[in-house]
């Protein structure tokens, strides 16, 4: 299992330090959170690739239909490069309803964001390739012309594509299924109908897993080299943090992805980091 941490809030400068201090303490991976208006996330991405040489740069996450797939293309390829091939792409539809997400726009739904995340997703692929294509999705099109004006930026490092890990809404066949045919998971769960509420399991996440394995067999794909991302809290110096990773790890969780929501506040934020960061993963042994 590999260990990843969440910048909740902070600024480049920010990034760019706390990175190289996880790097410093043995994770395996820095992530910051993309907004809709606010501080860039791939500006701070750009920053953190500048202070490290070995960790995983991401976000968690990116709301992929509400970029446009070759704005992203453009800064995913830059830091990758920058990077040296160390980018980690995490895309889920979005946040619904909530006011405070939609202050610029109308939320289409999810039908129609669900359309626009395949298009983007299909769409990636040919941008990242560096070379003139054709495409014509449900919303997005591309006309085939001899040569880029102004050049493409250079493809990246990663190839065929930077490893995208999707969000799967189990036990959703739709969700689950763009899931399965890129690069990770990072799961959802839809509460059964007729439920108040629902508790994610292990041992739900045990049959994700297995569903993702069918599926990609069904496509001629293995599951070697596929995440299963779990994301969760836990605190710094807690003699107990790997009992709360062990049972995710058991159940065929590759990345444990630390993360703590309960503040805004950068200065709070910061500090909160700092200790975390410090103490080390929660390493199951």
């Amino acid at each position: 299992m590999r260990y990843g941490f969440v910048m909740a809030y902070g600024d480049a400068r920010a990034a760019a330090e706390l990175a190289a201090l996880a790097e410093e303490h043995g994770w395996d991976g820095f992530f910051v959170w993309e907004s809709v208006w606010g501080i860039d996330a791939w500006a701070m991405l750009a920053a953190a690739a500048m202070t490290t040489e070995r960790i995983r740069l991401g976000t968690m996450l990116t709301p992929l239909p509400r970029r446009t797939p070759w704005d992203l293309a453009g800064q995913t390829s830059t830091v990758d490069n920058l990077s040296n091939g160390r980018v980690t792409l995490s895309v889920g539809l979005g946040v619904t309803g909530e006011d405070r997400f939609w202050l610029f726009e109308d939320d289409p739904g999810r039908k129609v964001r669900a359309e626009l995340m395949d298009d983007s997703l299909e769409m990636l692929q040919h941008l990242w390739r560096d070379q003139p294509f054709e495409y014509a999705g449900k919303h997005y099109r591309s006309r085939k012309i001899a040569a880029l004006m102004p050049p493409a930026p250079p493809p990246p490092v990663q190839q065929p594509r930077i490893p995208t890990w999707v969000v799967g809404a189990w036990p959703r066949p739709k969700s689950m299924r763009r899931a399965a045919l890129q690069d990770g998971w990072l799961p959802a769960y839809v509460v059964p109908p007729g439920a108040e509420r629902g508790e994610w399991t292990p041992e739900l996440l045990s049959k994700g897993i297995e569903w993702i394995r069918r599926e990609r067999a069904e496509h001629g794909l293995t599951t070697d080299g596929y995440d299963v991302v779990v994301e969760g809290t836990t605190a710094a110096h807690d003699p107990k943090a790997a009992d709360t990773v062990r049972p995710w790890a058991e159940a065929g969780a590759t990345w444990w992805i630390d993360a703590d929501w309960s503040s805004m506040d950068a200065t709070e934020v910061r500090a909160a980091a700092e200790r975390r960061l410090r103490a080390g993963p929660p390493r199951v042994s």
